[in-house]
């Protein structure tokens, strides 16, 4: 069993478990239903299928270009463990603030709702928002030998073209203000799914606001 099944494997495992009880949010602290922590699970599957939205080829020419630039790529056994560091910072920065880390592999996505980002038709920054970023642009300049994949997503509220252009504005923002907190930007690609990739439903107000979010997805430069 790769790693990719293992990681599903052990989600689908959770959901079960949870659907008899209460929980207890593991990021904001809060207790919520069994159908709400199903709803989680369901989008963190989502997401570990899915995988890198920009691909593997893009992926490889943008590290080509990191370590031609000087940037040290890793290897063999140090992978790993350079990712376990890094995964536990970021765990430890972004507790309590409703962000989720998921590790699939070597790769660390970091899902940032609605709540917390953008208002309905806008890619400009929430002001909590800020405080968020901040702590990610602390580890991941601590953390320099990784790639960041930005990718922005919105709800199914207005035309298709419209939510496209509104995603890839997304992402920008958040790549911009990355850049302001000394993130090199040769290290980050963006991209904008519109609404093509839900992790909720978009027949309620949560759940389109699940859906207006944006994923880190952090790449070892191999």
């Amino acid at each position: 069993m790769n790693t990719i099944h293992r990681t599903l494997a052990t989600i689908i495992a959770g959901s079960l478990i949870a659907s008899a009880c209460t929980t207890l949010d593991p990021y904001t602290r809060e207790e919520q239903p069994a159908r709400a922590q199903r709803q989680a699970v369901i989008g963190a599957v989502s997401g570990a299928v899915a995988g890198l939205i920009t691909g593997d080829s893009s992926m490889e020419r943008k590290k080509r270009a990191l370590v031609g630039a000087g940037l040290g790529a890793l290897a063999g056994a140090a992978v790993g463990n350079y990712m376990d560091r890094q995964e536990a910072r970021l765990r430890a920065e972004l507790a309590r603030t409703g962000v989720s880390v998921t590790r699939v592999g070597d790769n660390i996505t970091l899902n940032m709702p609605g709540n917390i980002t953008f208002a309905t038709n806008s890619a400009g920054l929430n002001a909590e928002f800020f405080d968020v970023l901040n702590s990610v642009s602390l580890v991941v300049n601590e953390f320099e030998q990784t790639v960041i994949e930005v990718a922005g997503h919105t709800d199914s509220t207005g035309s298709d073209s419209y939510n496209q252009t509104l995603s890839e504005q997304r992402a920008n923002a958040v790549a911009s203000y990355l850049r302001t907190r000394q993130v090199l930007g040769e290290r980050i690609i963006t991209v904008g799914m519109g609404e093509s990739r839900p992790i909720a439903s978009n027949d309620t107000d949560s759940g389109r606001q699940m859906n207006r979010r944006v994923e880190l997805t952090l790449v070892p430069l191999t």
